[in-house]
C-alpha cells in the first residue's frame, strides 16, 4: 500500500497544479500562515472598502483632489512611470500598497531620505498601505547608481550596527509623523496600515538558484548594459563588479517579493532611482507571466500593474545632491546632527525657498503657507517663514518637545523676537522617566572587552546604563526583564544575525553565556524596554583606556593599570607612547587628589590630623 504521505491533496487545491508545484508552493520560505478571520474583521474589510469606494467618488466629482495632485502640488513629484491619466486612475480606483527603500550604509539617515518618505507619510495619512523596507542585504553590495568608484566595505559589525541604528530611527520618524499628523487633523483610521521591514527577512533563506531560475531569464544583459550607470562606471570609473551588476536584480526581486506577499505594486524613490524602478516594473511583469506555478500568477495578476515615481533630489544652490557621498549629510541623527543644528539650518533657507521647503516637509495646508509667506514678505528681517520651517520639520524629525526647545535657544542665543508660538504641551513622559522614541539616551557606547567577556550581567546593564546599579541588573536579569539581540529562529545562546533585528530575553547568565550573543564578536545589542536600547561596541582594552570614556561602575584604577601596560610595550607608536604619558600622568593626578581628598575627610572626622605612613 502507498505511504499516505504520498497523498497530499491539502497541497493542491487545484486540480491542474502539477504536484512539483504544489510541493515547491508547500516548501516556499515565503509561504502565508493560515490563520482564523472572524466576522468582525470581515466587517471592517467591508466598511473600509466602502469608504474607498466613497472617497473615489467624491474625487471624481471634483470634491476632493487626487492623490497624485496633492504630491504634486507639494512638490514631491518629479517622474512617474506610465501614462499619468492611468497612474492616476489606479491611485483613485484602489488602496495601493506603497514603498520606499533605504539601504543602512551609514548610522543615520539624512534630510535628502525624508523627501521621497514625505511622500509615503503623505499616502499614509491618506489611508493606503505603506511599507519602508530596510536594505539589510542590499546594503552589503551597495548601490552603484551614479557613482564612478566602489563603495569601501564596511565591516560586518558596522554593517550590523548601522542596521540597528536606522530601524530604531525609522521606528521614532513613524511615530512623530503620526502625532504631527494629529496636529493637522489626520486622525488614525483602522484602514491604515504601516510596516517596517527588513529585506533579509527573506534573502537570508533565498536560494539564489529560485531566483535565476524564476527572474534570470528575463533580465536581458543588453539593456542593463545599456544603462548611463553601468556605462559610466565601465568607462569613467573603476568598473563594474558582477555584484554591483546584480544590485538591480536584487532590488526588483525585493519588490516582487512585496508585490506578491504584501500587495505592494507602487515603490517611490529619489530621481536617481528611476532606473532601478523601470527595471523592478520590467521584472514583475515578467515574473506574473513566467512564474512556473499558475497560482502564483493568478495572484499576481489580482494585485495589478506596477507603478512609481520619484522624488527630486534635494540639492545645494550649487546643484550638489545632499547626502553621505557628497560629504554634505545633513543627519536626522540628534547626535551626528543636533535639533538645535537642524532648526538653524532651516533657519538659514534662502527666501527664494523657504515656500517651497514649506509645502515638501510639512503638513501645513498650502493656504497657511501662501497667507505666512506674504507675511513674511512684509518684513523678510524677521524670517518668520524660516521659524515655521524650522520648528515644523525638527517636530516631525525628533517630535514637539525639541522642536519647542530649539525655538527658544535659538530665541534667546541670537535674540530674535518669535512671531510664531511655540508649543505649549509639556513633555510629560520625561518628566515621569519613560523612554520614548524622542527622549532616549544616544543608544551607541563603547566598554571594553574584558569587561564584557568577564563581568556579570548585571555589572553590564548597570554599564551600559539600562539598570541604576549592579545591584538593579542583577535584579532585572532574574526577572528577565530585559533582552539581547539574538537570533530570529528563537534558537538560544547565538548572535543576531546581520540583518535583522531580534530580540531573547536575558537571563542571570554567566560570563561565558553572554560571550556567545556578541555579533561578529564586537557587537552587543542590548534592550530594557521598547526604546530603551543600547548598541555596545566592544573595543579592545588599549583603545578604550587610550579613549578617554568611562561607564557606570567602572573601577578607578583600571585606566591607570591600563596605561601602565602600554606604556611599557614597545610597538606602540610615538604618538601612541605620548598619549599614554600624558593620560598616565593625568590619571595619576587625579589619584592623588582623591587620595588626599579622603585623608582631609578622615582628620576632620577624627578631629585632628591624620599622617600618612611612609609606606603608603
Amino acid at each position: 500500500m502507498a505511504s499516505p504521505s504520498l497523498f497530499r491533496a491539502s497541497v493542491r487545491p487545484d486540480l491542474y497544479v502539477c504536484a512539483r508545484c504544489a510541493l515547491r508552493t508547500s516548501q516556499s520560505p515565503s509561504k502565508t500562515t493560515r490563520r482564523w478571520i472572524g466576522m468582525k474583521y470581515l466587517a471592517k474589510v467591508a466598511d473600509a472598502e466602502k469608504q474607498w469606494k466613497e472617497k473615489a467618488r467624491r474625487i471624481r466629482a471634483g470634491q476632493e483632489k487626487t492623490m497624485l495632485t496633492i504630491l504634486e502640488e507639494r512638490g514631491l513629484v518629479q517622474t512617474i512611470t506610465g501614462d499619468r491619466t492611468e497612474f492616476e486612475n489606479r491611485m483613485t480606483d484602489k488602496r495601493l500598497g506603497v514603498y520606499v527603500g533605504i539601504d543602512p550604509t551609514a548610522s543615520s539617515l539624512h534630510i535628502g531620505h525624508l523627501l521621497p518618505m514625505m511622500s509615503m507619510f503623505w499616502m499614509y495619512v491618506n489611508g493606503y498601505h505603506t511599507v519602508q523596507l530596510l536594505g539589510g542585504a542590499t546594503a552589503k553590495i551597495g548601490d552603484p547608481t551614479d557613482r564612478l568608484t566602489t563603495r569601501e566595505k564596511d565591516p560586518a559589525a558596522i554593517r550590523t550596527a548601522n542596521m540597528a541604528n536606522m530601524h530604531l530611527q525609522l521606528q521614532k520618524l513613524w511615530t512623530n509623523a503620526e502625532a504631527y499628523g494629529r496636529r493637522y487633523g489626520y486622525i488614525r483610521e483602522w484602514p491604515w496600515h504601516r510596516e517596517l521591514v527588513n529585506n533579509n527577512a527573506w534573502w537570508n533563506k533565498l536560494p539564489m538558484l529560485e531566483v535565476l531560475q524564476i527572474l534570470g531569464p528575463g533580465m536581458r544583459l543588453g539593456s542593463m548594459l545599456a544603462r548611463d550607470t553601468v556605462k559610466n562606471k565601465m568607462s569613467k570609473g573603476d568598473g563594474m563588479s558582477y555584484a554591483e551588476f546584480s544590485y538591480p536584480l536584487m532590488q526588483a526581486w525585493d519588490w516582487w517579493h512585496m508585490y506578491h506577499s504584501k500587495g505592494v505594486s507602487m515603490q517611490i524613490g529619489g530621481s536617481d532611482q528611476y532606473g532601478n524602478i523601470t527595471a523592478g516594473i520590467a521584472a514583475i511583469k515578467y515574473i506574473s507571466t513566467h512564474h512556473p506555478n499558475p497560482i502564483v500568477r493568478g495572484e499576481a495578476h489580482a494585485v495589478g500593474e506596477p507603478l512609481g515615481f520619484t522624488s527630486p533630489l534635494l540639492t545645494t544652490s550649487s546643484g550638489q545632491k545632499f547626502g553621505k557621498s557628497a560629504g554634505n549629510a545633513i543627519w536626522l541623527d540628534s547626535e551626528q546632527t543636533s535639533p538645535f543644528d537642524l532648526y538653524g539650518y532651516f533657519l538659514r533657507t534662502s527666501d527664494e525657498d523657504v515656500a517651497k521647503y514649506l509645502k515638501m516637509f510639512t503638513f501645513m495646508p498650502l493656504e497657511d503657507i501662501d497667507e505666512l509667506v506674504e507675511e513674511h514678505q512684509q518684513d523678510p528681517s524677521k524670517r518668520q517663514a524660516q521659524h515655521v520651517l524650522a520648528r515644523e520639520l525638527v517636530e516631525l524629525v525628533h517630535g514637539a518637545h525639541e522642536a519647542k526647545q530649539s525655538q527658544l535657544q535659538h530665541s534667546l542665543v541670537f535674540s530674535q523676537a518669535l512671531t510664531a508660538k511655540p508649543h505649549s504641551e509639556q513633555d510629560a513622559d520625561m518628566r515621569a522617566g519613560i523612554v520614548t522614541p524622542n527622549n532616549r539616551p544616544n543608544p551607541n557606547l563603547k566598554l571594553p572587552r574584558s569587561f564584557v567577556g568577564n563581568k556579570s550581567m548585571g555589572k553590564i546593564l548597570y554599564a551600559s546604563g539600562l539598570a541604576t546599579s549592579a545591584s538593579d541588573g542583577h535584579r532585572v536579569a532574574n526577572n528577565m526583564g530585559a533582552y539581547v539581540g539574538g537570533p530570529p529562529n528563537k534558537k538560544k545562546h547565538e548572535p543576531m544575525n546581520d540583518g535583522s533585528i531580534s530580540w531573547s530575553q536575558i537571563q542571570n547568565w554567566g560570563p561565558e553565556t553572554l560571550r556567545k550573543y556578541l555579533v561578529h564578536g564586537d557587537l552587543l545589542l542590548l534592550r530594557r524596554s521598547k526604546h530603551n536600547v543600547r548598541i555596545i561596541h566592544v573595543v579592545p582594552d588599549e583603545e578604550y583606556a587610550l579613549s578617554g570614556e568611562t561607564y557606570p561602575g567602572m573601577e578607578p584604577l583600571w585606566r591607570e593599570y591600563m596605561l601602565k601596560q602600554m606604556a611599557v610595550k614597545e610597538e606602540i607608536t610615538k604618538e601612541e607612547k605620548q598619549a599614554v604619558e600624558k593620560m598616565l600622568a593625568e590619571e595619576q593626578a587625579a589619584n592623588a587628589s582623591r587620595t588626599a581628598e579622603a585623608v582631609k575627610v578622615g582628620s576632620d572626622a577624627a578631629g585632628a590630623p591624620v599622617k600618612a605612613s611612609a609606606s603608603s
